[in-house]
């Protein structure tokens, strides 16, 4: 009798962080970072409540293992997200609290890469397949590692 073919899955998890921002960019004006970010330029900054999406896969062809019947232990993902996402940015002032923003514009857009670039460290290289950050329920960013536009 044959063995059974590998069985393949993406796995996705979600959680929930409050932080708030300022969209502020050292290398433009006042005027011209009111003119850009309006609103989200106030000097004492806004909140939002965010949702983090990743989408996990496993390297060699998104395999669920034989044995566990998982593609990645959910206890050491909560661990993973917990580590990379909760403890820097929940309820947190992206510019003043989290060093990475000091230089960055805390754009949800660059929340997403900071997200990913901790993750990628802590979880089995090649799992991470995407990241998805939801600023409000209008807007959403994905990243999914460093992708270039080709000229």
């Amino acid at each position: 009798m044959a063995p059974p073919a590998a069985r393949l899955a993406r796995l996705s998890r979600t959680v929930s962080f409050s932080a708030c921002h300022r969209l502020h960019s050292k290398s433009l004006s006042d005027e011209e970072n009111l003119k850009l970010f309006g609103k989200c330029n106030n000097p004492n900054g806004h909140g939002h409540n965010y949702k983090a999406r990743l989408l996990i896969s496993l390297l060699f062809s998104l395999q669920i293992d034989p044995v566990s019947g998982m593609v990645i232990n959910l206890t050491d993902l909560k661990a993973y997200m917990q580590e990379a996402i909760m403890e820097p940015l929940d309820h947190k002032n992206l510019d003043k609290d989290v060093p990475y923003f000091a230089e960055v514009v805390s754009t949800t857009e660059n929340v997403a890469v900071f997200i990913w670039e901790n993750l990628k460290k802590l979880l089995p290289m090649g799992t991470l397949y995407k990241v998805k950050v939801y600023e409000t329920d209008q807007n959403t960013v994905v990243y999914k590692g460093e992708e270039t536009i080709s000229e």
